[in-house]
């Protein structure tokens, strides 16, 4: 994994992107973003169900993310750098406990001691266009990087991204590798056991001048296993100053392309998310099909967060499933406790349809306690509890679980 290598490499690019320039070089200092966020990951995971090899899977690390994103240099075409650093210390967790995915393993099975990666990406931008050549992290309805672990995933690719319509946004690109959340190196991406060299999308998104509707168009695919197109809407109708309803709208549909490495595939998922608000209260409920012979498609160690069932351990994606979700959140700055939050929810699948299994069910029941300072010296730290049970009643895969996520975000610039 050669993590040393990576953590010199960024040691020494950060004073250099650091450095005043002059000339027409200014405005691409000035607007210059630049973060270093400390994340304390804890995770723990109990599995319950009777006769599994692995009782528990429990794993801790102290994460250090670096994200900069410059200014463009004056002139008629800005010219600019983003740069994301992620490295990783192990605190805990041997190989008898391993499987919470904030860890790679060594060649000798033990998971690594440390872990990391930096990724550069260079961009130029003319009138309200940009492009963009290297590693980031992607979040589109057909491709989001995964940010749930220690250390999110990255992908390395080209994009256009155009803004020249007012109320549209235009996108263009390929990716042909990526990092997971767990892993310092650069893979070929993957849909089960199939590989591909290269996904390709396109992308138009509109969003109304009162920016209460946004309306989504999307297409991608994976070389030689899967094509896959996205129409979403999201609503927002404002009631009142305390009342208000937003409804999330999506539907995927694809199949098998090119050489089909995967086999024949065929979906179709509709998720629909209603969210109202109530002042501090917020009350959700969420829908969501998958039909077609196949579940819902996806890079491999790519996230969900465009479904309405995805939860922080599953997305209810499998072949058939049909899936519900109630949610409440509960923000106690109207009890006057600002910054703390609290949520949980209840999902439930049924219909599920995969090899040697007819009909399968399953349920998800999560909560989330979280504190973020608001003042002091230890203003904007957040504290975040995650308590989670999984209960299936095929792949005997019931597990408890909780998460412990401590985050800092230091601000350079």
């Amino acid at each position: 994994m050669n993590t040393h290598a990576h953590r010199k490499r960024l040691l020494l690019l950060i004073p250099i992107l650091l450095l005043p320039i002059d000339g027409r070089a200014e405005g691409l200092v000035e607007d210059t973003h630049a973060t270093l966020t400390f994340r304390n990951f804890f995770f723990e995971r109990n599995f319950t169900a009777p006769g599994v090899a692995q009782r528990q899977a429990r794993e801790w690390t102290q994460g250090f993310i670096f994200d900069l994103k410059s200014g463009f240099t004056q002139g008629a075409a800005g010219f600019g750098v983003d740069v994301v650093g992620k490295y990783a210390v192990k605190l805990d967790g041997g190989a008898g406990e391993y499987g919470a995915l904030l860890l790679p393993k060594d060649d000798d099975g033990d998971p690594a001691e440390s872990f990391g990666r930096l990724g550069v990406a260079v961009k130029a931008k003319l009138s309200n266009t940009e492009v963009k050549v290297g590693e980031w992290m992607p979040n589109f309805p057909i491709v989001t990087a995964d940010d749930f672990r220690a250390l999110p995933q990255t992908f390395r690719g080209a994009q256009i991204a155009s803004q020249e319509l007012e109320n549209w946004s235009f996108y263009a690109g390929e990716f042909t590798r990526t990092s997971l959340r767990n892993d310092s190196s650069m893979e070929d991406l993957s849909f089960a056991s199939a590989q591909s060299d290269a996904f390709r999308f396109v992308g138009a998104d509109y969003s109304s001048s009162a920016k209460n509707t946004t309306v989504r168009l999307w297409s991608g695919a994976l070389e030689d296993i899967y094509k896959q197109h996205y129409l979403g809407l999201i609503q927002k109708w404002r009631f009142s100053q305390r009342v208000s309803l937003t409804s999330n709208l999506g539907y995927f549909w694809g199949k098998d392309a090119g050489a089909a490495k995967a086999g024949a595939l065929d979906n179709q998922t509709a998720s629909a998310l209603f969210s109202l608000s109530l002042a501090q209260h917020a009350i959700s409920l969420g829908l969501q099909s998958v039909s077609g012979d196949t579940g819902w498609m996806r890079i491999g160690g790519t996230g969900g967060i465009y479904l309405a069932n995805n939860t922080f351990n599953h997305a209810f994606d499998n072949p058939r499933e049909r899936s519900w979700q109630v949610r409440y959140d509960l923000n106690f700055v109207g009890y006057g406790i600002p910054g703390l939050s609290f949520m949980t929810r209840y999902v439930h699948g049924d219909n599920v349809e995969l090899r040697n299994v007819h009909d399968g069910s399953e349920w998800v029941r999560e909560s989330e306690l979280g504190y973020v300072f608001q003042s002091g010296t230890l203003r904007n730290l957040a504290v975040r509890w995650r308590n989670s049970s999984v209960r299936r009643d095929f792949n005997g895969s019931d597990y408890d679980e909780n998460r412990l996520i401590v985050s800092y975000p230091l601000n350079f610039l």
